[in-house]
């Protein structure tokens, strides 16, 4: 899944008229970066969800076959929040009683290589209780505190010595989601906390290219890098 629904309000006035999402670095929308590189991980049933001009994002993605994915939409009314967007949009992602998806916000940009977490996903499948896995990144300067603590191994805590930022790619099991009726806004904070507390929460950290694209001023300096090869492409 790929999270789409927000406003962008940090990133006006270029969101008056455009989501998020569909703004170019590069060369290409922000979504189609992470579109190309789920398709190159083997990840071909994408849902997306969107709510701020919702019809725009589904005109210029259509059904995806273009990327070679199949493109399903998750509309909201108003923006459900991360986890109140997940619920809604969960008789697209499950299969069965538990499912385990990917779940990836669309106005990052990263080299992360999702094919890692496949075999995490598969083995998250059976667990007698719902599981999550986080992708962290080094603080970046915009967040110096970070979120969570990792420890060597691999176990999320909410505090600790050194903490690390939450990359906003994780791996969830659809039955975390089970109290949130669709329709209800919801964060992913107490979600979060309560996976953490429980010892359910593990994570990797990720030190590769990764920028959380939140002004126009980032969104410039990212599309700069990317035409003067400073970077690569999602891999």
């Amino acid at each position: 899944m790929i999270l789409a629904a927000g406003r962008g309000e940090r990133m006006r006035p270029l969101t008056d008229d455009c989501p998020k999402p569909l703004l170019a670095v590069g060369g290409k929308p922000l979504i189609v970066w992470q579109i190309e590189a789920l398709a190159r991980a083997g990840l071909r049933d994408i849902v997306i969800n969107h709510a701020w001009q919702g019809g725009k994002i589904e005109a210029a993605l259509g059904d995806g076959a273009r990327f070679g994915v199949r493109l399903h939409y998750s509309a909201e009314a108003e923006a459900l929040e991360t986890a109140g967007g997940i619920a809604q949009a969960l008789p697209l992602l499950t299969a069965g009683d538990s499912s385990v998806f990917l779940v990836v916000s669309g106005d990052i940009y990263s080299d992360y290589d999702y094919r890692k977490l496949l075999p995490l996903a598969a083995g998250m499948v059976d667990a007698p209780e719902p599981l999550m896995h986080l992708v962290m990144v080094p603080n970046p300067a915009f967040h110096p505190a970070g979120d969570f603590a990792l420890d060597d191994a691999g176990w999320l805590h909410a505090d600790g010595a050194h903490t690390l930022t939450f990359g906003n790619i994780g791996l969830y099991d659809s039955r975390s989601f089970a109290e949130l009726a669709p329709g209800t806004k919801a964060a992913m904070g107490p979600l979060y906390r309560r996976a953490i507390a429980a010892g359910l929460a593990t994570g990797e950290r990720f030190d590769g290219t990764w920028e959380n694209v939140g002004t126009p001023a980032q969104l410039r300096a990212l599309d700069q890098r990317l035409r003067a090869g400073d970077l690569a492409g999602v891999a």
